[in-house]
């Protein structure tokens, strides 16, 4: 399948007229995390990633009682929480969670109704987004052949940087097919992954979870590639 160019792009230089986060990171509070938050930011300011911060989503959880304002204020950069939930669809990313929402669904399940998570979110002013689409099993597209197209998806991570060869393309083409936007995030579980994949948010200031929700749902960004290239 040929990736469709108009929905990502590959990075190539800082442009101070954008933020780029990573929307897909997890930590030692994932159980299958091994990376400390702090030492992405090491990470990020060794390698000079052109990364303005990033989002943990950690899995099946919110991790409501870790403060990394210490580590912004250090490191310049952004740093969000976020969550990514398990449905009957795949993996969804949830940004903006807050008492609202953690009150309407059980976080640790792992059957959750698709439809549930999309609607609970909207209705507690969270963002919920499909990510890794294409992968097998845990990926939206998985399900549409056997099971149909889900209401209320507007929006799916295109571009993952744990995806094999096959999954990116396949969530490029679906989404370009539906009419979804798509992002990207790196899905690091260790330190030297994040930044692989990214999201640009042209002409806006990100600087809290409220501004990323409220982008998220203007839909003016765009999935890019930083994934190191042979030879680099």
């Amino acid at each position: 399948m040929t990736a469709n160019r108009s929905l990502y792009r590959y990075f190539v230089s800082i442009d101070l007229n954008k933020m780029r986060l990573d929307l897909h990171t997890h930590s030692i509070k994932s159980d299958d995390g091994r990376a400390k938050v702090e030492n992405y930011c090491k990470w990020i300011q060794k390698k000079q990633l052109a990364l303005d911060g990033f989002v943990l989503t950690e899995h099946r959880q919110f991790d409501a009682d870790s403060d990394y304002r210490h580590l912004e204020d250090e490191y310049g950069l952004v740093i969000m929480k976020a969550s990514e939930v398990e449905t009957d669809f795949g993996h969804v990313l949830v940004f903006g969670v807050n008492d609202d929402l953690l009150a309407a669904m059980d976080f640790t399940d792992i059957r959750l109704p698709i439809e549930t998570v999309l609607d609970e979110s909207r209705k507690a002013g969270a963002f919920a987004a499909p990510c890794h689409p294409g992968r097998k099993r845990v990926g939206l597209f998985a399900h549409y052949e056997d099971r149909g197209i889900v209401e209320g998806v507007d929006t799916v991570e295109v571009l993952n940087g744990g995806s094999i060869p096959g999954e990116d393309e396949l969530s490029i083409e679906m989404a370009e097919r539906l009419g979804y936007r798509g992002f990207g995030g790196s899905d690091s579980h260790v330190v030297s992954r994040i930044g692989f994949c990214a999201t640009d948010f042209p002409n806006q200031q990100i600087t809290d979870m409220g501004t990323l929700v409220d982008a998220l749902y203007g839909g003016n960004f765009s999935a890019i590639s930083m994934r190191p290239r042979s030879g680099d």
